[in-house]
């Protein structure tokens, strides 16, 4: 008797016994650590023999200026045949694109080798963990949160070098940074008003407060059935998540004059970041309200208890625990938008960046500070997130 499903569709095709066990083979293969680890190197020997590690090029040749990779290849491309005319090492010699090749794939399969052994070697830190603490725990299994904290700290330590290396190559002015850091904080005031990560910082908390209430009163529009409240959530959310928050920092900034509304930058700066993070959070807002069951609604208001009462007394509290994960991540996506306000004049972190950088000829110093001012804030915004998560995540996570 043919097999016959209930929504009334053909039932799936069975894979063969051949392909089937063709799949199971490479499922089990791919539980194997060794392949996973051999997956591992083959992909980070894709990724970096795509890049250029030699650095070659005419005028690097002819300066001089090549890195000990690009040396090797150059020299290579000398030693790869007799047809070869060395009096054309000025220029591009006829090997040089196979040279080339050969030795950025040779140096990405090095890199990729590096990359593998150091994952390896991670890896194996709960084992060397477990191996130290199995006399002083006289035989006990129990397990540790040691062997994970250890792993974190030595990734976030060498990602962290790698990310020092990476800015110290720049040949920085230190002292240039030293001189002009204080003043990119905002440690000092402009006009007698904030300025740098201070005016940042600023803008950021208004317009969180702003933006959260404009997102739960058009996330309560969308909800209601009164069709003019819907009409106008909705002409509001796909107007700011459908047009770019530079454009609409324009808009406001000189649009408003045109109707006699003038306003200065801060203040174009702040309404346009609050309605545009305000259109996101409203869907954001939405999805967690309706993630709640109707029945808690109902039972509500089986008890008497009115609309207003039941969002603020059961929905809200409730849907505050889905609420809050990618609204956190919204308000740091904030902070780092709100650099856009710098092109209307706002004495933000990033204008004073720009600025700092381009009076010296210095932009790259000013730029890799004001991103770890960016970064160091997020963080805290991060870390405030967390705390908040964990507070109204109580009694919903079970270990």
């Amino acid at each position: 008797m043919a097999e016959v499903r209930l929504d009334g569709r053909p039932p799936a095709r069975a894979l063969p016994d051949e392909e089937r066990s063709t799949l199971d083979a490479l499922l089990q293969l791919s539980e194997r650590r060794a392949v996973r680890w051999l997956l591992l190197f083959l992909f980070a020997w894709l990724v970096l023999g795509l890049l250029d590690h030699t650095g070659i090029g005419e005028k690097q040749i002819k300066e001089d200026e090549l890195n000990f990779v690009g040396r090797f290849a150059l020299d290579l491309a000398f030693d790869m045949g007799p047809a070869f005319d060395p009096g054309s090492r000025d220029g591009h010699p006829d090997h040089l694109f196979q040279a080339v090749a050969i030795v950025n794939w040779g140096f990405a399969a090095l890199l990729a080798l590096a990359i593998t052994v150091n994952f390896w070697l991670i890896s194996r830190i709960p084992d060397f963990v477990r191996a130290f603490q199995q006399g002083s725990r006289a035989g006990r299994r129990t397990e540790s949160p040691l062997p994970f904290a250890i792993q974190v700290g030595v990734m976030w330590a060498e990602l962290l070098g790698l990310f020092i290396w990476f800015f110290v190559s720049f040949d920085l002015d230190f002292a240039f940074i030293e001189e002009r850091t204080p003043h990119l904080i905002g440690l000092e005031l402009h006009d007698g008003f904030l300025q740098g990560a201070a005016l940042t910082l600023f803008i950021c908390i208004v317009s969180i407060v702003a933006s959260t209430i404009l997102a739960l009163i058009a996330a309560l529009a969308r909800l209601s059935s009164n069709g003019a409240a819907f009409g106008v959530a909705t002409f509001y959310t796909s107007f700011f998540r459908g047009t770019p928050l530079l454009l609409q920092l324009v808009l406001i900034y000189s649009g408003l004059p045109q109707l006699g509304v003038v306003i200065d930058a801060l203040t174009a700066g702040i309404i346009a970041v609050s309605l545009c993070y305000g259109a996101y959070m409203a869907e954001i807002f939405r999805a967690g309200i309706l993630a709640i069951p109707k029945g808690q609604s109902e039972a509500a208001a089986s008890l008497g208890l009115t609309k207003g009462r039941t969002m603020q007394l059961i929905v809200l509290p409730q849907a505050m625990r889905l609420i809050i994960p990618p609204t956190g991540n919204q308000f740091i996506a904030m902070l780092k938008d709100s650099s856009l306000v710098s092109v209307l004049g706002a004495w933000e972190l990033m204008y004073l960046a720009r600025t700092h950088g381009r009076s010296e000829f210095k932009v790259m110093e000013m730029l890799i500070v004001a991103a770890l001012i960016y970064w160091g804030l997020s963080f805290v915004f991060e870390m405030i997130q967390a705390r908040i998560e964990k507070k109204y995540g109580k009694g919903v996570r079970v270990d």
